[in-house]
């Protein structure tokens, strides 16, 4: 097996791992409103600044994948493509995008920056992503008002969202300094 072919396994390998952090991760929800807090803001994040962009979209779409078909992997357990096209489906949809865009900011960023401060502009930007897919199909699908819309969905979890970027960022560096060991 050529050397890429064995990167290439590995990094598939270890975005399988991720989606399946990403389910558990959902697990730890509680309900704030319309759209639960979970830890799978913090685990996509991690798999996107860890993997390539490629990888990065198949841990992601992996596990909406899994939800998608039927397996209760998503906030508080629900499954089903109804979720996708629900209220909250715009923040699952957000994951995938965002996601790819963070790996990509943060490998191109990467090139002319501190790895650190590529890692918070790829967090910022999947932050972003996922708010603003988020809050659109939140809008759509209730025909809240903006204004109500934020105040459901952004203001309640900006903070905490900030805290698990944070955390993101932190775990991604230890990780990859254990790694080189």
């Amino acid at each position: 097996m050529s050397v890429s072919a064995r990167l290439r396994t590995k990094d598939f390998t270890v975005a399988a791992l991720f989606a399946a952090l990403i389910a558990v991760s959902a697990w730890v929800s509680f309900p704030l409103g319309e759209v639960p807090v979970t830890l799978q803001t913090l685990l996509v994040t991690l798999a996107a600044l860890m993997l390539e962009p490629v990888p990065a979209l198949a841990a992601v779409g992996t596990y909406i994948l899994l939800g998608a078909v039927g397996l209760p992997v998503f906030a508080g357990g629900k499954a089903g493509v109804a979720v996708l096209f629900g209220p909250t489906g715009g923040f699952l949809i957000g994951f995938l995008v965002g996601a790819w865009l963070c790996s990509l900011v943060r490998l191109t960023a990467a090139r002319h920056l501190s790895r650190l401060t590529a890692d918070i502009l790829g967090a910022a930007v999947f932050m972003i992503v996922v708010y603003i897919l988020g809050v659109a199909q939140l809008a759509a699908v209730t025909g809240m008002a903006a204004g109500k819309v934020l105040a459901v969905a952004v203001v309640p979890f900006i903070l905490g969202d900030v805290l698990k970027a944070a955390g993101a960022v932190a775990l991604a560096g230890t990780l990859r300094r254990a790694l080189r060991r």
